[in-house]
Formats: C-alpha cells, structure tokens, sequence
C-alpha cells in the first residue's frame, strides 16, 4: 500500500471539493443578480435564524446550564457517596480490628485460665460469679481519697493479685491485711496532670463519682461510650467482667 503524505492528503481533499464547488459556481451564474441576491438573503436569514437559536437564545443557554448543572449534581453526589461509604468501611474494619486484636483474640486463646503471670486485674479469667462484697464496677468513674485523682475502673480482683515481693512494702505493718481486700485497676485520668498512667489500689481507697469524663489514650480499647454515669465496657471486656 503506498504511503499519503500530508501533501498528497491535501491534494486529495481540494480534488473531492472541486465537484460540488463546481456545481454551487455553475448554479449561481445561471441566475440573474436578483435571484442571486434573493438566493444569499435567504442564506443568510437561514445562518442567522440557525445561530440565534443554537447560540444567542437565552432559552437555549438555559437549557445548557440545566443540563450541566444536573450533571454535575448528579456527579457531586457520586463522589460523596462513593467517599462516605469507604470511610465508614475503613471505620468498621478499625473497629472491628481493634476488638478483635485487643479482646477476642486474647480471650479465646487465653480461656478461662488465668495466665501465670497475670497481676494487677489483668488475668484473662472470666470473674463470675462476682462476690456481693466487690462495691464497684469496671466503666465506674472514681477519685482516690489520698491523693485526689481521678480515674475509671478497668479491672478488679476479690484480693490482691501482685507479686509478694511488691505487697511487702506496699502496705505498713498495721494495714497487711489491705492485700485480702478487693483490688482495682485504675486508668488515671490525663487531666489530673499525674506523671502516673494507671493504678492498682484496694477497695478502700476509692470512691465512685458521677459526671466526671476521663482522659487517658488507652479509653477507646476498653469503652465503647460514655453514658453520664459510667463508662461502657468493649464486648471483650464484658466477657470478663459479665455482672458489672
């Protein structure tokens, strides 16, 4: 097949033109100069009725931004929709990834054995039944009678589950019979300014207060809300702790 160059497409192009410009240039020099000048208003009238419709009627320029504008509003609505529906994916699958990481999995691989090693409330054993004598629940918002700050319950043991070693000087002489009394594990409240992150002290030392929110950036792994008066626990965490 021969190669057409620009050159060679060009002269084909005038030689396919020629025909009809030939026959347009012999019909109009078989007129007189009145029908040709009724023939080029009527041409004219024609090209301007044509433009003003398609291009200079306020109704059509309407038209146009009713269109454009429905398209883009349909558009718009694609996009948020489209952005919505992956960020409440991408906040499900967070949630659900947390729960899992940090409750599921830890209680069904731990059982209802307590680990050897597990103090300070922090045992994976479910605590049920829960004794009458156990006066808080875990989510309770509670102020330390001593020192003032403030905290939210996230664990407790019928005794004092610490390594003996850390009992002994813990508790004077005269108060060693605080390691047979219920204990409970504090998230410290970050608002109180304490250098401390969380606490492990006995039932006598706390007492609960209503109304008070707590700041602590482990909040999230262990509450799900804040109802005014306590906290609600993360359903791994209700699993341990199913009568508070």
């Amino acid at each position: 097949m021969p190669h057409i160059n620009a050159a060679a497409a060009l002269q084909i192009s005038v030689l396919l033109f020629a025909l009809p410009a030939q026959y347009f240039i012999s019909q109009w020099y078989r007129t007189d100069s009145a029908e040709r000048i009724q023939i080029t208003e009527r041409l004219i009238i024609a090209s301007w009725s044509i433009s003003t419709r398609s291009y200079l009627s306020p109704d059509a320029w309407a038209d146009r931004l009713k269109l454009w504008v429905s398209k883009t509003r349909i558009i718009n609505l694609l996009i948020i929709t489209k952005t919505q529906l992956l960020k409440n994916l991408f906040i499900c699958y967070l949630f659900y990834f947390r729960n899992w990481y940090y409750g599921e999995n830890r209680t069904r691989n731990g059982g209802n054995e307590a680990k050897p090693h597990s103090y300070f409330s922090e045992s994976t054993h479910v605590h049920s039944p829960k004794p009458e004598y156990i006066k808080f629940r875990v989510g309770q918002v509670i102020i330390h009678r001593r020192f003032g700050y403030s905290g939210v319950i996230v664990g407790w043991d019928v005794k004092a589950n610490t390594p003996e070693e850390q009992l002994q000087p813990r508790y004077s002489p005269v108060k060693q019979d605080l390691k047979d009394t219920p204990h409970y594990r504090i998230l410290i409240n970050k608002a109180n300014g304490s250098g401390k992150s969380t606490a492990y002290v006995p039932e006598e030392e706390i007492t609960v207060i209503m109304g008070l929110e707590v700041y602590h950036p482990d909040m999230e792994t262990y509450f799900s809300g804040y109802d005014g008066s306590k906290y609600i626990m993360q359903p791994w965490l209700k699993k341990l702790y199913p009568h508070d």
